[in-house]
């Protein structure tokens, strides 16, 4: 695993509030992977899920989803085996809870935008009160949900954040683990939609 070039400093993370990090995404994915938006840790240093403690990479590497453990700044590897990583929200915040309910639901109409010209197979949301509030689905449960992303399979999957003790690292892999075979089980199946 790759480690970080540089720690930002407590000034570079002040200063990250509203800045964005690019989508990390390419026609045709497996799937697309949808935080709620970046934290000040991934707005200074420009890279998805790469403040420290953050499990997502982790998550990936048990689950299946990846090979070896990449870390942050080996995203770009991501795009070869077909998975992608966007926001519902693009400026970045000290916490989610700074976003409101109307930010939330336009990242749902931007998250469908892309999804429709990109054509991700599967849609992975990874917040469940993010996808609640976005989607306006306030039953949703994790796992595979009933309504598509314009036209790809939609998921609900728990925040990797370490801020999220609601979930330990074993029920992650495993919930990660459940896409990686349902994403499997398409691929095989050559279908590219629900």
């Amino acid at each position: 695993m790759t480690r970080a070039p540089w720690r930002p400093t407590r000034e570079q993370l002040a200063a990250a509030a509203g800045a964005t990090v690019p989508d990390l995404i390419a026609p045709g994915l497996r799937v697309l992977f949808c935080g709620i938006n970046p934290g000040l840790y991934s707005g200074a240093v420009g890279h998805h899920f790469a403040r420290p403690g953050n499990r997502f990479w982790r998550v990936l590497y048990e689950s299946g989803l990846t090979e070896r453990l990449l870390s942050p700044f080996e995203e770009e590897d991501l795009l070869g085996l077909g998975i992608g990583i966007t926001n519902l929200v693009e400026r970045a915040t000290a916490t989610a809870a700074e976003l409101g309910p109307a930010e939330l639901r336009e990242g749902a109409m931007r998250l469908a935008e892309a999804a429709g010209r990109h054509r991700p197979a599967v849609v992975a949301v990874l917040g469940m009160d993010a996808y609640r509030t976005a989607f306006q689905r306030p039953k949703a449960r994790m796992g595979p949900q009933e309504e598509a992303i314009a036209g790809a399979r939609a998921w609900l999957l728990p925040n990797p954040s370490g801020a999220q003790a609601s979930y330990g690292l074993p029920a992650l892999v495993e919930a990660f683990a459940a896409l990686r075979a349902d994403v499997d089980a398409l691929s095989r199946r050559g279908a590219g939609a629900p």
